[in-house]
């Protein structure tokens, strides 16, 4: 009896080093995002590679690796992130540091992978996996006339009404300077230098007053993503900062009649980054090199409307095309990094914000109590 049970020890052993090997969890934020990487290239990569993946939710920061790590019960291989928790899970040994052109494959014609991401990684840890877009949107039935510069959003006098804009900050602060005349620059470079110069960033804030103190306009704050949409269908606002995905699923889910302007967006991104310790690191890693590949990064472009991190993924698209689910909807004019789209953008800065966003947030909150 002894040895019976000892031998169905061992099979159990067996069986849970097995299936555990060929599994690699990947912690997202859930929603149509989660489904879009499961879908456009979680499953397939799973289905090339002969292993399992599975997508669990968490809800943002290193706090929950840490505890994991803590309790020397890691369950997480692949973790999608914000920029400043690949720098700070990097400093304190949590995720796995990248050769780029070692561990990630080169585009189909050859560039080498740290030449064919759109913007360079912010540690060594990271990977890039999407970007999407702070552009701004309007009703065409409820304004006159075509806004067709982040210019136009702050113009009341040529079309008059409230605005809806994001209750911090964040972005705010750049489309004002770029209003204000200031040119953005390689990526937006220039507008960060302005606000570092002795009152750049009042001089931002003074715009965002003179637009929601003007009898013309009017500021109405958001915090969801989902306000901006809701707020142009009801005709609360004229014209609404957002975020393009957003906007997007009202058009092409909803019907909904909103036109999106890319002048002066916000590139903002998304970033995977590999547990060091984790269950499953070495088919994590296979596994991450081929979710961030041309081919599949492409593929989530079908589900939701964020441009893959891969520059090369865009001809795939392009050559695709009708790209996105329904068969109908060609999604280049969608993608915020399309040619087309990045005549004038600037790539939020997440070193800025962390050095200011205290005293920026204090500023800010006075001048939202002023109004």
């Amino acid at each position: 009896m002894r040895k019976i049970s000892k031998l169905l020890l061992a099979l159990s052993f067996v069986v849970s080093l097995t299936s555990s090997a060929f599994a690699v969890t990947v912690a997202s934020w859930g929603g149509a995002y989660t489904e879009s990487q499961k879908l456009g290239y979680g499953d397939p990569t799973a289905k090339k590679l002969g292993i399992e993946i599975n997508w669990v939710d968490y809800s943002g920061g290193l706090s929950e690796i840490k505890a994991q790590k803590e309790a020397g019960a890691i369950t997480w291989d692949i973790i999608d992130v914000f920029a400043f928790d690949t720098i700070n899970g990097c400093d304190e040994g949590i995720f796995v540091k990248f050769d780029f052109d070692k561990d990630f494959p080169a585009a189909p014609d050859g560039t080498k992978a740290s030449e064919d991401f759109f913007a360079p990684m912010p540690s060594e840890c990271a990977v890039g996996n999407i970007l999407y877009s702070w552009n701004y949107a309007y009703n065409k039935n409820n304004i006159k006339g075509t806004p067709k510069t982040i210019k136009d959003f702050f113009n009341t006098k040529k079309f008059p009404g409230k605005r809806a804009i994001y209750n911090s900050a964040l972005t705010n602060l750049e489309i004002a300077l770029a209003a204000d005349g200031v040119k953005l620059g390689d990526g937006g470079t220039r507008v960060y230098r302005k606000l570092l110069e002795d009152g750049g960033i009042d001089r931002a804030m003074n715009k965002i007053k003179a637009l929601c103190t003007d009898p013309n306009g009017g500021c109405v704050f958001w915090s969801a993503g989902a306000q901006p949409p809701e707020l142009l269908m009801s005709g609360e606002v004229v014209m609404a900062t957002g975020w393009n995905g957003r906007f997007f699923n009202a058009i092409v889910g909803e019907g909904a009649p909103l036109v999106q302007v890319w002048d002066g967006q916000g590139l903002d991104y998304e970033y995977f980054a590999l547990v060091k310790g984790g269950p499953n690191e070495a088919d994590a890693k296979k596994a991450l090199a081929m979710m961030t590949n041309t081919e599949m990064l492409a593929g989530s472009a079908k589900y939701i409307a964020y441009a893959p991190y891969r520059k090369s993924s865009l001809d795939i698209i392009t050559a695709g095309e009708p790209w996105y689910k329904d068969g109908k909807t060609e999604m280049m004019p969608q993608m915020p990094t399309a040619p087309a789209n990045t005549k004038n953008y600037f790539l939020v800065d997440p070193f800025f914000w962390a050095d200011n966003n205290t005293e920026i947030s204090e500023k800010w909150e006075a001048m939202k109590a002023g109004l």
